[in-house]
């Protein structure tokens, strides 16, 4: 991969021309950690401010969710308008850089925080889903697995009326709504009645433990970290960031705002995900 070829992209700064392209053209197995501003342009809001705050009521506990009934009425009322719009987001030009790139045989492993699968619909392979898939729902009496899908579609014919409440989008497939939620019915696993969770980890709850072993085992064959889109808050994302750093590999970030990784970046972008990595797509229509 060349720079010269990036020469001709006009609305990129000088310093993005040459620094970002070059960090990737020296680096031929990176390792990439996404977070929520990869998907803002395909209608996904993001959690936090350009300082790493809190823009809304910080999301739902795995210790409230698990613990109080009237929590998961709370948030299955609100997934239900949520994942009206959520379940219906489409990749954008983010998502098909880092898929492009990728291809380009340049990616160890694409690490993403996200919960929406976006990544996979654009075509990267090699991902794994650090907080899991907002598309897949947990029993968590006997585990099994179903499709949210699925489940919106009992929690409608449940909740007659409650799909026409005007909500505002929230991050991942939540709504701002409101009301009270003693009357909402949440319908429990198929198999055994249990309690139905997103498959999901929830602030409270650890990442699978076998998960966390994989990322490392990648980090392990990676020659350079790339993050696009996270502001790394959480320690979730953010250990593996350090432990990059700890092994003295090179970092490079493209986030708009502060992040918990600033002081151990080689390289930070300050400008939105889809348009630092344009020149990944070489001109290609991915709209």
């Amino acid at each position: 991969m060349s720079t010269s070829s990036f020469a001709h992209i006009p609305c990129l700064s000088s310093t993005l021309i040459n620094e970002l392209p070059e960090f990737i053209a020296r680096h031929r197995r990176l390792l990439v950690v996404t977070g929520a501003g990869c998907s803002t342009d395909s209608g996904i809001p993001d959690y936090r401010d350009a300082n790493g705050q809190w823009k809304r009521t910080p999301p739902m506990t795995y210790q409230a969710f698990m613990g109080e009934e009237a929590a998961r009425q709370r948030y299955w009322a609100r997934s239900l308008l949520g994942w009206l719009r959520f379940g219906q987001a489409q990749p954008n030009a983010t998502h098909h850089a880092l898929a492009a790139l990728e291809a380009d045989g340049r990616v160890e492993l694409l690490l993403t925080q996200n919960v929406d699968g976006l990544h996979q619909r654009a075509g990267s392979q090699t991902v794994i889903d650090l907080h899991g898939r907002l598309d897949q729902v947990r029993c968590m009496g006997c585990e099994a697995r179903s499709s949210r899908e699925e489940l919106q579609q009992r929690l409608l014919d449940a909740n007659p009326g409650w799909e026409a409440l005007k909500a505002g989008i929230a991050p991942d497939g939540d709504a701002d709504l409101e009301t009270d939620f003693s009357s909402f019915h949440i319908p429990g696993c198929l198999q055994c009645g249990g309690i139905l969770k997103p498959d999901v980890v929830f602030f409270g709850e650890n990442v699978p433990r076998e998960r966390v072993a994989a990322v490392h085992a990648h980090l392990q064959r990676a020659d350079a970290v790339l993050v696009v889109g996270s502001s790394l808050m959480v320690y979730s994302g953010f250990r593996f960031i350090d432990a990059a750093a700890k092994a003295g590999l090179p970092i490079a970030m493209v986030n708009l705002g502060s992040t918990r990784a600033d002081a151990l970046l080689s390289l930070k972008v300050r400008m939105p995900c889809a348009q630092a990595l344009a020149f990944l797509l070489d001109g290609t229509n991915t709209q």
